[in-house]
């Protein structure tokens, strides 16, 4: 089984960073996790701040998430607690729509670069509407400067797409330096499960994640059955036990 570095989103634990922002942190690396994907603080509490307990319990910032709007201070953030990525999401009405966000995402590429960070491309499942016969994830893929814009492929919004999220990462290799990996319960809700628990097919998507270099996995569980520290605590330890971990 190859191995990856690995990280959490830090929107799998909102509500208690919300309650208990540097408590939620210390928690998480106790956990186990390295690393973090996460966004600005919350308000009252500076960046540098941020930066100093997280260098304090050697939990790092592997990125940043956030929007077009602002983008400036958004890379600032991200520079400040020291991320390598900054990503965003978006949705679509028409092809015109994605094709014109696809040159923005390029402008946004650019500006990132500039400035020492990758910009990447979050999926949901959104995108596998088709416009005119192509799904605005392709229409995106093949309108956007590879130099400029990578792609942060979602397995779970994959799937939930009817696609198959190890093809994907097979199309995007060397396109995707991060991933987010959720997994998914079966039936027809096809609601959100910890990593192991579900119905994906993990070394698949593991095998075409390291043909693609992904360099990190990072695990993200949008709403959980269980408290989100449980899911969080529980995806770690299924990914050590499938020996996914790579150990510094």
């Amino acid at each position: 089984m190859p191995t990856f570095p690995i990280a959490l989103q830090t929107y799998t634990v909102r509500d208690d960073l919300a309650r208990d922002y540097f408590g939620t942190l210390t928690r998480l690396r106790e956990i186990g996790y390295p690393a973090i994907e996460t966004g600005a603080p919350p308000a009252g509490i500076a960046v540098a701040d941020a930066r100093a307990h997280l260098d304090q319990i050697g939990l790092s910032v592997i990125g940043t998430h956030a929007s077009l709007e602002n983008l400036d201070a958004h890379l600032d953030t991200a520079l400040g607690l020291g991320g390598r990525y900054l990503g965003v999401s978006q949705r679509y009405e028409s092809r015109a729509e994605v094709l014109a966000y696809a040159e923005r995402f390029n402008q946004a590429g650019a500006a990132c670069r500039a400035r020492g960070i990758q910009f990447v491309y979050h999926n949901h499942n959104w995108e596998f509407t088709r416009f005119d016969g192509d799904y605005a994830y392709d229409l995106l893929i093949e309108n956007t400067d590879p130099a400029l814009v990578a792609f942060q492929v979602d397995t779970y919004w994959v799937q939930r797409g009817g696609e198959d999220p190890a093809a994907y990462l097979r199309r995007l290799a060397g396109r995707c330096p991060i991933i987010h990996i959720k997994d998914m319960e079966p039936g027809p809700e096809q609601f959100f499960a910890e990593i192991g628990e579900g119905v994906l097919d993990w070394p698949a998507i593991f095998s075409a994640a390291e043909a693609a270099s992904v360099q990190c996995l990072i695990v993200e569980q949008d709403t959980c059955r269980r408290p989100p520290f449980e899911s969080a605590a529980l995806s770690y330890a299924n990914l050590k036990r499938m020996g996914v971990i790579q150990e510094k």
